[in-house]
């Protein structure tokens, strides 16, 4: 796999996150973990962020007739849409990106 590829894909795996959730990262992932290193590690943290975020929205609705769990949520909304921002920008230079808080369940 070319190193503009490589970005490519990583870029669309942590910018993925924001609109469609899980599904790019796994996509990506399922796709390039052979084809190339980067692109296997990348993904892979996309991929364990996204499923924390996820997690979280569902914990969150749970319990929404609390008023604290729809805080988190908005929370971890702005935070995901700004770590996935940081993530595909240092993914689209080729940089590895480590989320500041992940629960790393693919290793």
């Amino acid at each position: 796999m070319s190193p503009n590829d490589e970005r490519m894909y990583v870029t669309l795996a942590h910018a993925g996150i924001i609109l469609f959730g899980f599904l790019p990262p796994l996509i990506v992932w399922l796709i390039g973990k052979e084809r190339s290193a980067f692109v296997d590690r990348e993904a892979k943290e996309a991929l364990n962020f996204s499923i924390l975020i996820s997690i979280i929205y569902v914990v969150c609705t749970v319990t929404s007739f609390l008023i604290i769990p729809l805080l988190i949520m908005l929370a971890a909304w702005i935070a995901s849409i700004v770590f996935c921002i940081q993530g595909a920008m240092a993914a689209n230079k080729g940089q590895d990106f480590r989320y500041p808080f992940n629960w790393r369940i693919i290793k």
